[in-house]
């Protein structure tokens, strides 16, 4: 059957053809990212309600949804949030839980929430993935010189209608976000004289907006044959016909609000502010799909900017620039690994080209390569997966190995045809002695991959890509192996002259087995030594642990929280204050810094934002050598005004812009804020202690009930006396600060809310808020202070819930030089039960760790248990083809030899470049699973066919290394050399796969020493052994 199969070279060729262009279409029209996709596993439900303290909004809106939140299938962890004017919840779900079915559920949930406060907004509900984040930062400003006097301020609503919707309609776009700016708000502000006068209260002059701002449907009308739709228009169509209300009528005299109040349209209170490198600018921030090309949205994006830019900024004396993106980093990776991948296959070709020293055998063996490439993104495109860095890190990977299948089937035809055999003949005798050690090695590569699908956590996500590439590849280096190869042996006939000598090398290499199988006493010697160093390497250098590496992207985000009690003119002061030290460093020279003449790195550009609570400033190092360096100066800059709490982290693909990837979360739970607000300090020393130049933050940012609050406590008897509500009493306090929801304006199809005011209120202060006039049903006014005491008493500016408890979250991140794992051990030991042996932590306050820390341990666990199912499926394969108990035995001992090459070059490679031992390293430990016991296959088959068929042990062993060394030789040294551009060339995104990359190189290297030292001498003993039980 195989001899025909291989006699029909034009079906062999044309279904060859068709695979291939089948692939290309594949690789054209999968989409590139710079990372896998990661399933969203977070749902966030946001509520604002304008004005309300954070105690309000915990008991009015957080207590009452997580009620109904709490009891949703799957949930994994809820954290809430009370804020100023706002409230969050966060929702973690386990990865596979269908998260668009789930956003209905939480929906339905929140619906049965009896009832908010007036002026509560709906609730939004949005999903999120890391995977998602922002990738494209745009900045509107004004025309250089700002010739038509723009109120940036003002601007906010134009981009939302004019700007957002085209610039989302962009294929692949999920959301533009829009940062600065102000939205824009009618403010009708009362006199308080005039409405006095007129007999008039604040509930008066809202009750007549609410009643008249209304259309009415009335049904329908026939006349003859026509159908009359009947509607009543009662809102206000312009300004104008807002400020021709009429309030009351009193016999002739109509009483309209443009008597008692002034009507304009503003903006609402300006809660922070936005700069780009010294400029006032609103930011848009594009997000993308789920599986989108973020080049193509690149390319297209920036040719809908400029249809912008020409059609609708420029004429409104606006203009929108590219800040900064993420798509340069992911191109440059991108590239990065192709070139490494050319790169790889011509170091494997030459390779194979010095040992067959014969073109045509070169091409043969090679063909296969880019046939394996090709594939591998038509398997991607099957399991829906991108090209990204890691699914091409696999293809590259798999580059090498693709010729271990077609080296051995080539050095097999060889042979036959150095037998004597014809062309055909040859090529099928030569496939029929190798294919079961070929299917055996090929299996057990694929194979091993088979438990990835049980990792759940993110690195389990990561890993499917590379076992989908990899898998891909090698089973079509088999079935190349198996039919294209021979079918072309057989027709273009060549010669391997390296066939034909045997080189000093090789001389030396079985002179050297021969001395190791020569004696008993040598064979014991070597197996021991190789388990004992191996075992010595595994114990002295298996390090530490992380979790996902960070990512090296050239991106800083850093943070300077501000105490309680700060307001946005404060803050400002601060913020001036910095950006006017680090401006000067914006667009410089980096030798500068070099040359120690400047104290802050050279700057691309500085993306400032202000509020009353934190300065935020994104930027990335001109040079991206100085990160480090620009994050202590940044550090150092933020730390110099007393009081504010400096975080800087470096931007991550993978996960949080705040050291996501890194962090060590410590959760201090409780019932009351001031317990657990003193634990959160004196771990937060704590850690400062046991690390060195830890980047430490907190959630909420303060640790402190130093909230300045201003309670009001009504004079009831007074007030009954008055007539005043407690309803009128908090609607005329609320108009006299920041203004009190009215109703809503429809201007063109935009919603505008109209808020009532005051006129003493807008720029009231402590001091006057006494004397602020409140009105009376009978027409007094009466100073505000004559009614309520006021009592002056701090509280938190920000209340956070985990799981129903009030907690503050810790996010320590220890210095790169200490590993997480190491981290999170000094963090249990050095911080929680040092604080616990000191009586430190109250019984009703708790500490537990998650985050990163928690994802690791997680994770580490999935994966131990994993590669043991990996080892126990490679042994029953290996079982199934040598049909004995015993024989895989031998084989497998060469995978801690392969483990301790790998540490050992995992370790070699930390001396020249920092490369940590995560998630996606250890994944090297499972290639190598299916790798390293390729060559001993070849080995122990060969010499157990030998020994079967009457052989001596020691001969038999001699044999199968001497037949099996140069294929051996070929296959490790082409896949090393395929290896090798990913782990010795830095470049962009190398950090991702270099782990790997040295791991599997070093470990296919061991195994290969292994194949050739200990492998021949404990095949000897049990074959000797076997020898002595059948005399």
């Amino acid at each position: 059957m195989l001899e025909k199969l291989i006699a029909k070279g034009t079906l062999i060729t044309v279904t060859t053809i068709i695979v291939c262009v089948m692939g290309i279409l594949a690789a054209l029209r999968i989409p590139v990212q710079m990372i896998p996709d990661l399933d969203v596993r977070v749902i966030s439900v946001r509520t604002l309600w304008p004005g309300a303290t954070p105690q309000d909004v915990e008991k009015e809106i957080l207590i009452e949804q997580e009620e109904f939140l709490r009891n949703l299938p799957n949930l994994s962890r809820i954290t809430t949030t009370a804020q100023n004017s706002s409230a969050t919840i966060e929702l973690e779900f386990p990865l596979g839980t269908d998260i668009t079915q789930m956003m209905i559920r939480v929906n339905n949930a929140l619906s049965q929430v009896p009832s908010y406060p007036e002026n509560v907004d709906e609730p939004e509900i949005y999903a999120s993935s890391f995977s998602s984040n922002s990738f494209m930062f745009f900045s509107v400003m004004p025309l250089e010189g700002n010739p038509r006097q723009l109120d940036m301020d003002l601007m906010r609503d134009f981009l939302l209608d004019n700007v957002k919707p085209r610039m989302s309609s962009v294929p692949g776009v999920s959301e533009v976000m829009v940062w600065g700016g102000s939205k824009r708000q009618i403010q009708i502000l009362a006199d308080p004289a005039r409405l006095a006068q007129r007999g008039l209260t604040l509930f008066d002059v809202r009750n007549a907006i609410r009643s008249r701002n209304r259309d009415l449907s009335g049904g329908d009308v026939q006349a003859g044959k026509r159908q009359y739709l009947l509607r009543t228009v009662g809102r206000f169509e312009d300004l104008e016909a807002l400020e021709e209300l009429i309030l009351d009528r009193r016999g002739d005299q109509i009483i309209r609000l443009a008597d008692v109040a002034t009507v304009r349209l503003d903006h609402f209170e300006k809660r922070d502010i936005a700069r780009m490198s010294g400029r006032d600018h609103i930011m848009m921030a594009v997000r993308r799909e789920s599986g989108s090309n973020v080049i193509d949205i690149k390319r297209q994006m920036l040719a809908k900017v400029d249809e912008l830019n020409t059609q609708v900024l420029a004429p409104a004396g606006l203009e929108l620039i590219l800040t900064a993106d993420d798509v340069v980093y992911v191109s440059n990776s991108v590239r990065n690994v192709w070139q490494n991948l050319v790169l790889g296959a011509l170091f494997a070709t030459a390779v194979m080209y010095l040992f067959l020293r014969s073109g045509r055998a070169t091409l043969i063996g090679v063909m296969g390569i880019p046939i394996c490439v090709i594939v591998a993104f038509l398997g991607l495109l099957l399991a829906g997966r991108t090209v990204n860095v890691i699914s091409l890190a696999g293809i590259a990977f798999a580059l090498g190995m693709t010729l271990d299948n077609s080296i051995v089937v080539l050095e097999s035809i060889a042979l036959e045809r150095k037998a004597g055999l014809t062309g055909l003949q040859a090529a099928a005798a030569g496939v029929r002695k190798v294919w079961p050690a070929v299917f055996a090695s090929t299996m057990t590569t694929i194979l091993v991959f088979l438990p990835v699908a049980f990792v759940e956590q993110e690195a389990g996500q990561l890993y499917s890509d590379v076992a989908i590439a990899i898998t891909a590849a090698i089973l079509a280096s088999m079935l190349v192996a198996m039919t294209v190869l021979p079918t072309a042996a057989a027709r273009l006939g060549f010669s391997d002259k390296g066939a034909t000598t045997e080189s000093a090398s090789h001389q030396r290499v079985l002179a050297m087995v021969d001395w190791l199988l020569a004696s008993r006493g040598r064979c014991l010697a070597t197996v021991a030594g190789a388990l004992v160093t191996s075992g010595a390497i595994i114990g002295l250098l298996l390090p530490p642990a992380e979790y996902l590496p960070e990512g090296e992207e050239p991106k800083i985000f850093a943070a300077m929280n501000a105490p309680p009690g700060y307001n946005l003119s404060a803050m400002r002061a601060v913020g001036d204050a910095v950006e006017a030290r680090l401006l000067p460093h914006v667009e410089t020279d980096p030798g500068a810094f070099h040359r120690g003449e400047a104290a802050v790195p050279a700057m691309k550009y500085m993306n400032f934002s202000i509020n009353a609570q934190r300065v935020r400033l994104i930027t990335e190092p001109r040079d991206p050598a100085d990160m480090d360096p620009l994050m202590d100066a940044l550090t150092r800059v933020f730390e110099d005004y007393p009081g504010m709490r400096a975080f800087v982290a470096r931007g991550s693909i993978i996960t949080s812009n705040d050291g996501g990837t890194r962090s060590i979360n410590l959760d201090i739970s409780g019932p009351e804020l001031e317990a657990i607000y003193r634990v959160a300090g004196l771990a937060e020393l704590r850690a400062r202690e046991i690390f060195e130049r830890p980047r430490i933050q907190s959630q909420p940012r303060s640790l402190s009930l130093a909230q300045p609050l201003l309670q009001l406590h009504p004079r009831w008897e007074r007030a009954a006396e008055l007539g005043i509500s407690n309803q009128a009493l908090g609607f005329a306090v609320s108009a006299i600060t920041d203004g009190t929801f009215v109703d809503e304006f429809f201007l063109d199809d935009d919603k505008i809310d109209i808020y009532l005011y005051s006129d003493s209120g807008l720029d009231v202060d402590m001091d006057g808020l006494g004397q602020a006039p409140l009105y009376t049903p009978n027409g007094k006014i009466v100073p505000l202070g004559a009614v309520v005491d006021f009592e002056e008493t701090v509280d938190t500016s920000s209340i956070r819930r985990v799981g129903g408890r009030r907690t503050v979250t810790l996010n320590i991140i220890p210095p790169r030089e200490v590993a997480l794992e190491e981290g999170v051990r000094r963090v249990h030991s050095d911080l929680v039960e040092y604080l616990q042996a000191r009586g430190d932590i109250p019984a009703e306050v708790s500490i537990t760790i998650s985050g990163a820390a928690d994802q690791l341990d997680a994770t580490q666990e999935a994966l131990v248990g994993n590669y043991l199912v990996a080892l126990f499926i490679v042994y029953l394969l290996m079982v199934a083809i040598f049909n004995h108990w015993g024989y895989p035995l031998l084989i497998m001992t060469s995978l801690p030899v392969g483990v301790a090459g790998g540490l050992l070059g995992l370790a070699l490679l930390n001396t020249v470049v920092s490369q940590p031992f995560d998630m996606i390293s250890m994944l090297g430990f499972l290639i190598l699973m299916g790798t390293v016991v390729n060559n001993p296959i070849l080995v122990v088959h060969r010499a157990v066919e030998n020994f079967n068929a009457g052989s001596e042990a020691r001969d038999a062993v001699r044999e199968a290394i001497q037949t099996r060394l140069r294929p051996i030789a070929m296959s490790t040294i082409t896949t090393l050399c395929g290896l090798a551009p990913l782990v010795l060339i830095p470049g962009a995104g190398t950090e991702l796969y270099r782990g790997v990359g040295v791991i599997v190189m070093f470990g296919i290297l061991g195994a290969m020493l292994v194949t050739l030292t200990m492998l021949p001498a404990l095949t000897t003993l049990v074959l000797e052994w076997q020898e002595g039980r059948r005399k």
